[in-house]
């Protein structure tokens, strides 16, 4: 599964989740879908502004984990 680790990144450029969501351009409510792992997609365009307000690349915030349990 994709995990997004907004909140590391937020951290670490001292941001606001408001902050973001007002410099991405989209709503407090669909950033925190993304913040909190609840979004079943998210467009390119939106991962392009999240990545130039937080001046970093796609795997700084998207990590995979396996969370395949049958192994």
């Amino acid at each position: 599964m994709i995990v997004f680790n907004i909140d590391v990144m937020l951290a670490k450029r001292k941001m606001s989740v408001t902050e973001l969501s007002e410099r991405v351009g989209i709503t407090l409510a669909n950033m925190s879908v993304l913040k909190n792992g609840k979004a079943k997609a998210i467009k390119i365009e939106t991962l392009n502004k999240i990545c130039k307000a937080l001046n970093c690349q796609p795997g700084d915030i998207l990590e995979w984990r396996d969370t395949d349990t049958d192994n």
